[in-house]
């Protein structure tokens, strides 16, 4: 069935009938006439988490950042859910000596991000927590999936992301995000949950994720940009296509996501009108660490107000029409929404 074309505006009466100045000239009318709004319930943060206990560890790449061990990861989650924040999306820095070729850690039902899926679940049950289903927190060699040869496998990688995400699932977690980038993943993971009885798992699919440049301080975060050999444009998107990414958004929804996302976020945001366009189902985006890191360095020499640009940006994600924006500056917009 085709869409209708959109509706054309009946254009306005010429100046001076129409003086668009006229709803700008003080802050209760222009308040009154915005039309989108940013709130709480917009915001995901994402965490990093350790082992050790009491450690808070900051991101050099990334001011403002730190690593959590789970008994601070745990303190964390119950200030963002005082805040008002909904949900937080767990990534583990797993140690280098529990890494491999294969990434079996991902399966430990004791692992990193199981065990503070546990203990943040125990003590601040009033959280959403999101998992991410992929293999480079776990490779020795960075990659979202499994090398056969120096190419990474379609068939293998998705028998290792079910068990992972069935791993996941079994811990507690709310949602399960696929963000491997693996082709009829998101179908394999909802076969299995189904069969597994975790039919009321939502899958958040990182449907159209780019091979950007905008990653790395996340990967010093994880602790994958060092292992990381070779890049992952045989599997993430190429930065210049638009239409794949509405192919790439379908294949997800026809094969059971719940919630679609595109990654990167600002540099993408056409991508984020198109999806929620084409397909009226819930879009988030990812405001990732390269753009978190940018804000903050310009910031520091004083070219940007960091407030303001923070604010702006999270309006212009809603305006793209994305539905919820994970953030690095998720707290700090949640204590500027509670004043």
């Amino acid at each position: 069935m085709s869409k209708s074309a959109p509706k054309k505006m009946s254009p306005a009466p010429a100046f001076p009938s129409t003086r668009m100045r006229r709803n700008r000239q003080n802050s209760w009318i222009r308040n009154m006439v915005q039309e989108n709004h940013i709130t709480v319930s917009d915001l995901i943060w994402p965490m990093f988490v350790i082992e050790g206990k009491n450690q808070h560890v900051p991101v050099k790449t990334m001011p403002g950042v730190k690593r959590y061990s789970i008994d601070r990861a745990v303190i964390m989650a119950r200030k963002a859910a005082d805040l008002g924040i909904p949900a937080i999306a767990l990534f583990p820095n797993t140690p280098q000596d529990k890494r491999s070729e294969s990434g079996e850690e991902a399966f430990n039902p004791d692992n990193l991000v199981c065990r503070t899926v546990r203990a943040i679940k125990s003590e601040v049950p009033d959280i959403g927590l999101i998992c991410d289903v992929a293999l480079d927190p776990y490779t020795s060699h960075g990659h979202d999936g499994i090398l056969v040869g120096d190419r990474i496998d379609n068939g293998t990688t998705l028998k290792a992301l079910v068990k992972q995400s069935l791993n996941q699932a079994a811990a507690g977690c709310d949602i399960l995000a696929p963000s491997d980038m693996m082709d009829g993943r998101i179908g394999a993971i909802r076969k299995k949950l189904e069969k597994k009885g975790f039919s009321d798992m939502i899958l958040m699919a990182y449907s159209a994720k780019y091979a950007s440049a905008f990653y790395g301080p996340f990967r010093d975060a994880v602790g994958a940009g060092e292992n990381l050999k070779g890049g992952k444009e045989t599997y993430q998107m190429n930065p210049a296509n638009g239409d794949e990414a509405i192919r790439e958004v379908g294949l997800d929804i026809s094969e059971g996501a719940d919630i679609v996302m595109v990654k990167p976020g600002m540099p993408y945001l056409d991508i984020v009108t198109r999806v929620k366009q084409e397909f009226s189902v819930p879009t988030f985006a990812y405001q990732v660490s390269g753009e978190y890191a940018m804000f903050q360095a310009a910031a520091k020499e004083g070219m940007l107000d960091l407030d303001k640009t923070m604010m702006e940006s999270m309006i212009c994600f809603k305006r793209a029409g994305a539905d919820a924006v994970l953030t690095y500056f998720a707290l700090d917009i949640a204590k500027k929404l509670k004043g």
